[in-house]
């Protein structure tokens, strides 16, 4: 079990803190100042500690030369964000905003331990599995070896990198690992959610601004993209830039400078820049919602991320990986896969991609006492992704049978109950009640049952009269 030290002065936290990281299966010990820390246990004892930034006597950035090897992760109020910056470049391994997401927490601190081994942990843990190419990104479906091979090739330039895919796909992790490949990877990375910072505040985090450039400007700060100068800045979520914005980042883009708000004078600085989106730039550009010049300067060279839906063999792959890790994790015995949460995993669409599926997996650990998962723990109802896998090829059936571009088809407008009594009441006459439940994707017993609910008489007659038209055909 990882041990974690958590360092903080206001107890209302670190009882929370505490209680978090157990739930995960971490082991935890406390303290409530950088001197207790010191006093009261071995620093090289644990695999992370998490510190506050401000404590009493001493500040939190003193542990990072105290504890050596061992990773030391900044808690910081979001007003002092620009000292949390100044941390890393002091040695600290990444820092988190209070008030934090539970689940940023808890994924902040997997990331860590699993990128800085410490040899304690080293001693414990037997080696991961390798995973493909240098990236630490699992798959082996042609988009994500095309992935490694074009990663392979942007990381050591200093373009900017355009990273595309739905939410949830891995942009962050993609972006990570092309700083981690690039020249500068000794340098820092920041990374920047465009969408979680108010439209109000995004240029002040940006460029920084002088003292008394507004209303509650009392000093002067430095900007994130001053920063990241002689590192990579990542900015996620592009396309959610308010215009004003985009336009004091075209420049810094083309000029290589920047200038804080409420300043005379310009600064160069050197930045590697990598951004992702979700969203088609190219429509929103051409719709008058993002700078069309910003847009040609980002796109110089792109990454495309497969949706996890189209990623085949993988999806089953990432999840027995993602499996064996939440076990771990957990201090629970390995667990594997029944046959019916394999198809559910294999079928189900997946609209949340691996952040989905992780999140799908993690529950499904929690929730098993037995050594095997079923498809009911990751919350997958299998007859119903099959009704609806049945009924999507039916709607594309109709779709490509179609001459015009429009479908008013009206099963696209059916719950999927509504679906399946329309497909049993216009099949039954045709089928067998073997080939209706094959077609649906369900048991007999399920049809039987479903037919009991919904009133719907079985036809008897429907066998006697294909066995009729045979012999007719036959004659």
């Amino acid at each position: 079990m990882h041990k974690i030290l958590v360092v903080e002065d206001e107890s209302v936290i670190r009882a929370a803190l505490r209680r978090l990281l157990e739930r995960n299966g971490y082991e935890i010990s406390e303290a409530g100042s950088v001197q207790e820390a010191e006093k009261e246990h071995t620093l090289s004892d644990f695999d992370l500690v998490i510190s506050d930034l401000r404590l009493p006597g001493a500040p939190g950035t003193d542990l990072i030369r105290k504890a050596g090897d061992v990773p030391v992760l900044i808690m910081t109020s979001y007003a002092s964000l620009r000292s949390a910056v100044d941390s890393m470049r002091m040695g600290a391994v990444d820092y988190i905003a209070k008030p934090f997401d539970h689940g940023d927490m808890v994924s902040a601190v997997q990331r860590i331990i699993a990128d800085h081994p410490t040899g304690r942990t080293e001693e414990r843990t037997a080696p991961a599995a390798p995973a493909n190419s240098s990236t630490g990104i699992v798959g082996n479906c042609p988009a994500i070896r095309t992935l490694f091979e074009h990663i392979e090739r942007m990381a050591p330039t200093d373009s900017t990198v355009l990273v595309l895919g739905e939410t949830g796909t891995g942009k962050e992790l993609v972006a990570r690992n092309v700083h981690q490949n690039s020249l500068r990877a000794d340098k820092i990375l920041i990374s920047v959610n465009c969408a979680a910072i108010p439209d109000t505040l995004i240029e002040s985090e940006l460029f920084g601004y002088e003292k008394g450039a507004f209303t509650g400007a009392h000093a002067s700060r430095m900007g994130l993209i001053e920063a990241a100068d002689g590192g990579t800045l990542f900015l996620d979520e592009i396309g959610e830039l308010p215009m004003e914005a985009q336009a004091r980042l075209l420049r810094f883009i083309q000029e290589g400078e920047i200038r804080r708000i409420g300043s005379v004078q310009s600064r160069k600085v050197n930045v590697r820049l990598i951004c992702a989106t979700h969203r088609n730039l190219q429509s929103l550009s051409a719709e008058g919602l993002f700078r069309q010049d910003l847009f040609y300067r980002i796109n110089v060279l792109r990454l495309s991320l497969p949706p996890l839906r189209e990623r085949g063999k993988d999806i089953l792959h990432l999840a027995e990986r993602m499996l064996q890790t939440q076990t771990e994790r957990l201090g629970k015995p390995m667990m594997r896969l029944s046959p019916r949460a394999i198809q559910a995993i294999t079928t189900y669409q997946w609209p949340g991609n691996v952040r989905e599926l992780e999140h799908a997996i993690e529950r499904a650990v929690i929730l098993s006492d037995g050594e095997e998962i079923d498809n009911d723990a990751l919350g997958i109802d299998l007859e119903l992704v099959n009704i609806n896998r049945i009924r999507g090829q039916q709607g594309s059936g109709a779709s490509h049978a179609s001459t015009s571009h429009t479908s008013n088809d009206p099963l696209e407008d059916l719950s999927l109950e509504d679906y399946f009594q329309r497909f049993v009441l216009e099949h039954q006459d045709s089928m067998s009640e073997t080939e209706l439940a094959q077609k649906l994707g369900v048991s007999r017993k399920c049809l039987w049952e479903r037919r009991q609910r919904f009133g719907i008489p079985r036809n008897k007659n429907n066998l006697s009269t294909r066995g009729k038209m045979t012999a007719i055909d036959g004659k």
